[in-house]
């Protein structure tokens, strides 16, 4: 028989040590193609992964070569993000990248957090 053991979580508090700032879009008045910031929606710590090594290959394959995947406390009530929202990393290698968010779901092994798949806008 196996002993009963405490598993720590995969996540904790301390590894979020990035800040992010998630924006709502709108499109440009007139006549001109694009998008201009209409306001923030959120700001927070977050943990920010890219693609690992190990997916690396199939990231290539799928195009999905330059998306984060970042996970932030689950902030309840006072913010829900979607796939119309963005992501800015502040980060100085992110800080001129743009990402939207592909999907959002809560950790299924930590209900405490929310995992966050982004892709770079290009353009």
């Amino acid at each position: 028989m196996r002993p009963n053991k405490y598993k720590e979580p995969r996540k904790h508090s301390g590894e979020l040590r990035t800040a992010v700032t998630f924006y709502e879009y709108e499109d440009n008045p007139g006549p001109y193609p694009g998008e201009s910031e209409k306001r923030t929606l959120f700001e927070c710590w977050a943990a920010v992964d890219q693609v690992w090594l190990r997916d690396m290959e199939q990231a290539k394959a799928n195009g999905t070569l330059s998306d984060l995947t970042i996970t932030i406390r689950d902030p309840g009530a006072d913010y829900r993000p979607m796939n119309k929202h963005y992501v800015q990393v502040h980060e100085p290698e992110y800080e001129h990248l743009r990402y939207n968010i592909r999907t959002a779901q809560p950790n299924l092994k930590d209900r405490r957090f929310i995992d966050i798949v982004a892709e770079v806008v290009t353009g």
